[in-house]
């Protein structure tokens, strides 16, 4: 593996438009000299070179998520797409042929601060809940523990609730780890470094300071795919409980060590003898997290500190498992039980995907201030890319496209479309207003010679037709098929990536009403005028959430679904923040939200609101104000 030298900044050189406005930020020691982390030797070997090409690829030929033939690609590069995007710190490592063939760190721990190296921590997120998983299946290999039995059977300090459900199906480790045990709660919002931590308990039971529901299981195990960080936390206090010892203390000893992750820790919070070791957190628009990094005692789930090349070696860890390889952390058969789909493509940890004979084992995560993305190979090919900003997961896939073209991957590559002529009338056919199976709608309008689709709350994007019934968009992998009876549409088949959704085409009553919604919405957007239901909205949402009974018949089901599992939590964060005094509008934005600042006692309050057609709660978001 090629050795990380420390030049004054790890970045190309940018662009003039953002040297002055990002860079000098970025890497004041070297404002307008940035250099290359990589530095080739004197006399460079044939292996070098073709290192430093693929480096070369990667970062300063990023292609479009979509290629037209016949057409020049317009290319990017990462130094242009971190400033674009305001992400401040940027770590990948590539495994080429089954060894780590290079990982380099890009940009500064914080802004004005010190360069990116590969040692740089950053939060894992949920993909601290596959590398969790290879400790739960290394306990199953020795027979310690049965994945098929009662989780119960090893929980001493807390249990599952008995239930309908329980008491026909018991909930498993095995359904644990894939998301099929039924059990609530998605993901955990993590605390203030100078908050009390609650412990494992009150997590799994909701109680304060715990900021999350009670992780219960409400369907019956084993039946549906749910994904959901309570389950793994369900997991954690059973390891801790089996072992009886800290997760994070087991998770060195029997799994960081042996795999060689040495600059990994599951220690929640961080110790602040390592706080220099990490890239801060930063928001959306630049800033930096309030209080820092969030801790997470939920480690199973989100707790993992590590870099790129700690994650590439447990990934290398898998393989040579899978390979039957003397030493290897798990037994061949448990290494393809763990890899095998158990509902919706998800193993025992890592989502799985790709086709025979290219596999792949994958996962994301997103915490507070952090985004990152991991895809492998069973036959040795991977990358893994880490951030420290709410916009990284935009370009942590743009960057594994970049190394999916340079690597020449079957998946994650851009997608390659034919454009052809269609007649006006015939894409005529396709205007108009289909709905999901979960009750969100997209829709296709025509704007001069073009048509334009999105899903409702989502930005709009040109689609370009590749026939007379099929239509592709340039800027996302999206492609929309459309289907109908003596050429008359009725239906809808949505690609986006490897998921595809089928949505039915409205009645034309109920089409007009959406267009004129939109209409209206746009117009309150050029005007930055607040829907007139809006506010009352947002009072009605605050009030019900605080006395514990929002109205869920006015908002989206999905919507309704959401607030119900995460309701202890928000009731505890809107109590603790006190009386709200005043409530003004701020801004419709892109997507047609009403933005509110709410001013409470304790601290403001960013309120984000959308109102559908029938003057439902269509969306709604909460955010540090």
């Amino acid at each position: 593996m090629r050795q990380q030298v420390s030049p004054a900044c790890a970045l190309t050189r940018l662009s003039p438009f953002f040297e002055e406005t990002f860079l000098n930020r970025l890497c004041p020691a070297a404002a307008l000299s940035a250099v290359m982390l990589a530095v080739s030797p004197a006399n460079p070997s044939a292996a070098d070179v073709l290192v430093d090409t693929h480096i070369q690829q990667v970062t300063q030929q990023m292609p479009p998520p979509v290629l037209v033939r016949g057409e020049k690609p317009k290319v990017t590069s990462l130094d242009i797409r971190m400033a674009e995007l305001r992400v401040p710190a940027v770590s990948i490592a590539v495994i080429h042929k089954g060894r780590i063939e290079w990982a380099h760190g890009f940009g500064v721990t914080r802004w004005n601060g010190p360069s990116v190296t590969q040692h740089t921590l950053f939060q894992a997120a949920s993909i601290s809940k596959p590398v969790f998983a290879l400790a739960v299946l290394r306990l199953a290999d020795t027979g310690q523990l049965d994945l098929q039995a009662n989780v119960n059977d090893y929980l001493t300090s807390w249990k599952v609730p008995d239930s309908a459900f329980t008491s026909q199906t018991p909930v498993t480790l095995r359904a644990l780890l894939s998301h099929t045990a039924g059990t609530t709660v998605h993901g955990f919002r993590g605390y203030e470094p100078a908050l009390t931590l609650p412990t494992l308990t009150q997590i799994l039971d909701g109680q304060s300071p715990a900021n999350n529901s009670p992780v219960r299981v409400d369907t019956m195990p084993g039946n549906r795919y749910r994904y959901s960080g309570g389950g793994y936390v369900v997991a954690q206090a059973a390891l801790q409980d089996l072992t009886g010892e800290p997760a994070a203390q087991y998770l060195q000893k029997v799994l960081l060590q042996p795999l060689g992750m040495k600059d990994s820790t599951f220690e929640q919070p961080l110790p602040a003898s390592r706080a220099a070791e990490i890239a801060m957190a930063y928001r959306a628009d630049g800033s930096q997290v309030e209080g820092g990094a969030r801790v997470y005692p939920e480690q199973a789930a989100a707790g993992l500190w590590t870099t790129p090349t700690d994650l590439s070696r447990y990934a290398l860890g898998v393989i040579a498992a899978l390979k039957g390889e003397d030493g290897a952390i798990l037994s061949a058969p448990m290494a393809r039980i763990m890899l095998t789909p158990v509902l919706n493509h998800h193993g025992l940890g890592p989502r799985v995907g790709g086709r025979m004979p290219r596999i792949y084992f994958a996962h994301d995560g997103g915490n507070d201030g952090y985004r990152c993305l991991m895809v492998v190979y069973e036959d040795g090919e991977g990358a893994v890319v880490m951030t420290n900003s709410d916009n990284g997961g935009v370009l942590a896939q743009e960057v594994m496209r970049s190394v999916a073209s340079a690597y020449g991957w079957p998946d994650f590559a851009p997608s390659l479309r034919t454009l052809v002529d269609v007649k006006p009338e015939r894409l005529e056919r396709l205007v108009g207003v289909y709905q999901f199976d979960d009750g969100s709608v997209y829709v296709v309008r025509r704007y001069a010679e073009r048509l334009v689709g999105h899903e409702l709350g989502q930005a709009p994007v040109n689609l370009f037709p590749s026939s007379d019934h099929e239509v592709f968009a340039r800027d996302v992998d999206l492609v929309v098929d459309f289907k109908g009876i003596d050429d008359k549409v009725t239906e809808m088949q949505l690609g986006v990536g490897e998921t595809e959704r089928r949505g039915m085409r409205l009645t034309e009553a109920r089409s007009q009403k959406v267009f004129a919604w939109l209409d209206s919405t746009e117009r309150r957007f050029q005007a930055q005028a607040a829907s007139p239901e809006s506010e009352a909205a947002v009072r009605a949402l605050l009030a019900g959430i605080t006395a514990g009974k929002p109205d869920y018949r006015n908002m989206r089901p999905a919507l309704a679904d959401s607030i119900s599992q995460q309701l202890p939590g928000l009731q505890q964060w809107l109590k603790w923040l006190g009386e709200l005094k005043s409530l003004k509008f701020v801004q419709v934005d892109a997507n047609g939200r009403d933005e509110y600042r709410g001013e409470f006692v304790q601290n403001p309050l960013r309120i984000f609101i959308r109102l559908n057609e029938d003057g439902r709660v269509e969306s709604a978001e909460f955010a540090p104000g």
